[in-house]
C-alpha cells in the first residue's frame, strides 16, 4: 500500500509562493491517481487538486484555480503542490493522498484509500 509523507508547509505572508511535496514509498505510486486536500480548523477536509496517474490531467477546485499547479514524477515517487499568490484563505493542514489504480481520477476524499500525515501551511495578511 501507499505510504504517504508531505513536506513543505509553512508560515508566509499573503502573496508569497510555497511548494508542498509529498513522496509515497509504498512502491505502486505510478499506479494512483493523487490528490491534495487541506483541512481548517473546524472545517471539513475540501479537495485541492488531483493529477492522474501520468501528470497528463489535473483537476483544481475552483478557489484555487489559476494559482495552484499539481505535478508528479513518478520516477522519484514524488508529487508536488506547487502554490502561487497565497492568500490568509488557504491557510489549512495540507494533506497527500493516493486512490486508486484507475484513469478516472476523483475530487472527493472518499475516492483516496491512503493518506498522509499533513503539513501546516499559515498565510499571514
Amino acid at each position: 500500500q501507499a505510504q504517504l509523507v508531505e513536506s513543505g508547509g509553512g508560515s508566509v505572508q499573503a502573496g508569497d509562493s510555497l511548494t508542498l511535496s509529498c513522496t509515497d514509498s509504498g512502491g505502486t505510486f505510478s499506479n494512483y491517481y493523487m490528490g491534495w486536500f487541506r483541512q481548517a480548523p473546524g472545517k471539513e477536509r475540501e479537495f485541492v487538486a488531483s493529477v492522474n496517474w501520468s501528470g497528463g490531467i489535473t483537476e483544481y477546485a475552483d478557489s484555487v484555480k489559476g494559482r495552484f499547479f499539481i505535478s508528479r514524477d513518478n520516477a522519484k515517487n514524488t508529487m508536488w503542490l506547487q502554490m502561487n499568490s497565497l492568500e490568509p484563505d488557504d491557510t489549512a493542514v495540507y494533506y497527500c493522498a493516493a486512490g486508486r489504480k484507475s484513469d478516472i481520477i476523483s475530487t472527493s476524499t472518499g475516492g483516496y484509500e491512503h493518506w498522509g500525515q499533513g503539513t501546516q501551511v499559515t498565510v499571514s495578511s
